[in-house]
């Protein structure tokens, strides 16, 4: 049941995403302003969408930030980018260049004025990326960070990459981390999605004044440990235990 399941959200995540770009094509070209709205409509069909095939929950916790700010999130599958459309829907989100790439859905990036990376690109990438976090948090936007650059799956270890830390020491803004158990339900790169609660949890602003080892230190303790918590919890309520 549970394969079948899957296999029924994945037809209807796919066609309805490819269905949603065709239509608001013409937006893209004549009003861009609009794509926010275009998001939303999109994060929300979507977790309507895994709920009800599915059998997910969602449970936010803590202050949605407002106003200029940076997020720095855990990454555990694609569940927190499609959600983040709906709880901050003129986000700005640091992705990796070769995601500009795809068809259709590279154009939807470049149109909503994401901050795109060149990973190879040295230093040279790593300024032009902190110039382009500057001209989206004077438009008032939130800027959405997955430090450690990729998908992790729960329990997995991966380092958090000094990006965020640039980031944190250049622009006047607070950092909020968010931790998550998506990947319980939802796994990096995993076809079967199971029923069970998906929790993120917004969590208190970092302290400013951190030299960038230390803000990294202080970071990942605090998201790693939330995260601990939340994919304990999430184990639970998917009946993983």
């Amino acid at each position: 049941m549970i394969l079948l399941r899957s296999f029924v959200f994945s037809v209807g995540y796919y066609t309805g995403t490819l269905v949603l770009m065709i239509v608001f094509l013409p937006i893209l070209m004549l009003d861009r302003n609009v794509l926010p709205r275009c998001g939303y409509v999109w994060s929300s069909m979507l977790r309507w969408w895994l709920s009800v095939v599915v059998g997910v929950r969602f449970e936010i916790r803590g202050e949605i930030p407002s106003g200029p700010c940076l997020i720095a999130a855990k990454h555990q599958s694609a569940w927190e980018v499609i959600e983040f459309l709906r709880l901050l829907p003129d986000a700005c989100f640091v992705l990796k260049r070769e995601l500009t790439w795809i068809p259709i859905f590279g154009w939807y990036i470049s149109g909503n004025r994401q901050i795109v990376v060149d990973r190879s690109g040295g230093a040279r990438a790593l300024k032009r990326m902190l110039g382009e976090a500057q001209i989206a948090l004077k438009a008032g936007r939130q800027i959405v960070v997955f430090p450690q650059g990729t998908r992790v799956k729960p329990g997995a270890a991966k380092a958090y990459q000094p990006g965020i830390a640039l980031l944190y020491n250049h622009l006047d803004v607070r950092v909020i981390p968010v931790a998550l158990n998506s990947g319980v339900v939802w796994g990096p790169n995993k076809f079967v999605k199971v029923p069970g609660t998906i929790v993120l949890e917004f969590l208190s602003a970092m302290p400013t004044g951190l030299d960038s080892r230390q803000f990294i230190k202080d970071l990942s303790a605090r998201i790693e440990r939330a995260t601990v918590e939340l994919v304990d919890e999430g184990r639970q309520s998917a009946g993983q235990f």
